[in-house]
C-alpha cells in the first residue's frame, strides 16, 4: 500500500483534468489541416507533407500542450538532408504565407539561431501554440520511440504528464530561458524508472542500441522499418523475461521519490551526467565523448548519443531547478500538507483554475489531507490499490504466452483522423508487438 494514499487521490484528480479530451485531439488535427492548406499555397513547399511529432505523437501531451509539426520536403523515397540555410529559407516563405492569413495565425516568430530552426506561431481560434520545423525526421522518430516506451509501463505516461505540469508551474520548462525542455523532462522520468529498485524500464540501449544520426539515412521506409523491428524485438524480449521482477510501486510513491532523487541535481551535475542510454549516472571526467563541451547539466540523448538534451540549461537556472526539486519534495512528503498547497505546487494556473468551484476541487477545510481522506470514506485505501493494480496490469500480463503489440502512435505520420488513444489500462494485451509506421 502507498505511504501517500491522499496524495494518490490528488494525483488522480490532476491527471483527469490535464488529460486531453476528444475535442483537444480534434482541434490539433484541424490545425494541421489548416497548415496543410497554407503549405500548398507556397510554391517552394508544394508536394511537401505536414507531419506531427513531439508529445502529440508520443501521447505525452496535456490539454494545454503545444503542437510540434515538421514539413517534410521529399527527394523521392529517400531521406532528404537539407542544410540549415535552406530550412530557414523555407520557413521564411511559410512565415510570409501565414502572415497573409491574419485571422488564422498569430504571434509569428522565426527562431533562426536554434540548432533546429523553428517557426513559432499560435493557431486561431484554438489558441494552440505551434512549433514548425523542416525535415525533422529524427524528432518524429524520437516521438515514436517515446510512444513505444510509454507502452511498456502504464505509469510512465502519467508520470510524464505530472512532471511536465509541475515544471510549467515552477517556471523551469522553457529552454529559451535556460531551463529544461519537455524532451529532457521525459528523459529524467525514464532515468528515474530505470534506477528504481527493481527497475521499471531497462537501459535504452537494450531497446534501441543504434543512433538516429547514423540510422536515418537512405530509403526512408526501409530505415524506419529497420528501427521499428529492432525495437519490437527488444521490447518483447524485455517484457517476456521471466526473471524480471515487477515493481508495483504506486504513482504517488514514484512522484515523491522522483523529486527526492534529483534534490541535489546541481551538485551531481558538476561531476556526473545522466545517461538513459546506459541507465546510470556517468562520470563526465571519464567520458571522452562528453568532455569536449562543458554544460551546466548533461542529460544524454539516448537516441542520438552523445547529444545533450539539456544543453540549454544555464548554471544560474540549474540552481532554480534544484531548489524546485527540493521544495516540492518537502511539500509532498509532509504528512499534513494542505491540499491547496499541493495543487499550487504541482499544477499550472490553467489546471489549478479547473479545480475551483467543483466537488473534486481544492478542499476549503483546514484539514488538508485529512479532509480528502474522509471524503473518500473508509474504502479509500482499497480504491487506490485497485487503481494501481490497473496501472501495472499491462506489465504483469506481458509474460510469455501473452505477447504485446501497441497500435501505431496516434496520429500516424501522414495524418488521418484516429480515435483518441485508449487509457493505459485498456491497451491491447494479446498481440505480438509489431509497430507500424
Amino acid at each position: 500500500m502507498s505511504a501517500y494514499v491522499n496524495l494518490e487521490f490528488i494525483l488522480m484528480d490532476i491527471i483527469q483534468r490535464i488529460n486531453p479530451s476528444n475535442s483537444d485531439w480534434t482541434m490539433r488535427l484541424q490545425v494541421m489541416e489548416d497548415l496543410r492548406a497554407v503549405v500548398r499555397s507556397v510554391e517552394n513547399l508544394r508536394g511537401c507533407t505536414v507531419e506531427p511529432y513531439g508529445s502529440f505523437v508520443s501521447n505525452l501531451f496535456t490539454k494545454w500542450g503545444d503542437l510540434d509539426i515538421s514539413i517534410e520536403l521529399h527527394e523521392g523515397s529517400f531521406i532528404s538532408n537539407l542544410g540549415k540555410n535552406m530550412k530557414l529559407a523555407c520557413l521564411k516563405d511559410l512565415q510570409k504565407a501565414l502572415r497573409r492569413k491574419q485571422a488564422g495565425w498569430r504571434r509569428l516568430q522565426l527562431i533562426s539561431h536554434a540548432r533546429v530552426p523553428i517557426l513559432k506561431t499560435e493557431a486561431h481560434p484554438s489558441h494552440i501554440s505551434c512549433d514548425i520545423s523542416i525535415n525533422n525526421l529524427s524528432g518524429q522518430m524520437k516521438s515514436k520511440l517515446l510512444y513505444w516506451i510509454n507502452e511498456i509501463d502504464g505509469r510512465f505516461r502519467n508520470m510524464v504528464l505530472l512532471v511536465k505540469e509541475w515544471a510549467k508551474r515552477q517556471g523551469i520548462n522553457d529552454s529559451k530561458t535556460g531551463t529544461l525542455n519537455s524532451y529532457s523532462l521525459s528523459l529524467l522520468v525514464i532515468f528515474h524508472f530505470q534506477t528504481c529498485v527493481p527497475p521499471l524500464l531497462p537501459p535504452l540501449k537494450e531497446i534501441y542500441p543504434g543512433n538516429l544520426a547514423v540510422d536515418l539515412a537512405g530509403h526512408r521506409e526501409n530505415a524506419e522499418k529497420q528501427i521499428e523491428e529492432i525495437c519490437a524485438k527488444n521490447i518483447n524480449r524485455f517484457r517476456s523475461d521471466r526473471s524480471r521482477a515487477i515493481n508495483p510501486i504506486y504513482l504517488s510513491d514514484l512522484l515523491v521519490s522522483f523529486f527526492a532523487k534529483f534534490c541535489d541535481i546541481e551538485v551531481k551535475a558538476s561531476v556526473e551526467g545522466l545517461s538513459p542510454y546506459t541507465g546510470q549516472w556517468e562520470s563526465i571526467a571519464h567520458n571522452t565523448i562528453w568532455m569536449p563541451k562543458t554544460y551546466a547539466l548533461f542529460v544524454e540523448d539516448p537516441f542520438e548519443q552523445p547529444g545533450n538534451s539539456a544543453r540549454a540549461v544555464s548554471t544560474r537556472q540549474l540552481k532554480r531547478i534544484g531548489q524546485a526539486f527540493r521544495s516540492t519534495y518537502v511539500t509532498l512528503s509532509s504528512p499534513n500538507e494542505d491540499r491547496n498547497n499541493i495543487l499550487a505546487t504541482l499544477v499550472s494556473p490553467q489546471a489549478y483554475n479547473s479545480f475551483e468551484g467543483s466537488g473534486a476541487g481544492p478542499s476549503h477545510s483546514n484539514n488538508g489531507y485529512g479532509n480528502r481522506q474522509q471524503r473518500h470514506g473508509p474504502n479509500a485505501a482499497q480504491q487506490v490499490n485497485n487503481n494501481n493494480n490497473n496501472q501495472v496490469q499491462r506489465t504483469r500480463q506481458a509474460r510469455p504466452g501473452r505477447p504485446f503489440r501497441p497500435q501505431p502512435p496516434p496520429p500516424p505520420p501522414i495524418m488521418q483522423v484516429p480515435p483518441p488513444p485508449p487509457p493505459p489500462s485498456s491497451a491491447p494485451q494479446n498481440q505480438v508487438w509489431r509497430p507500424r509506421s
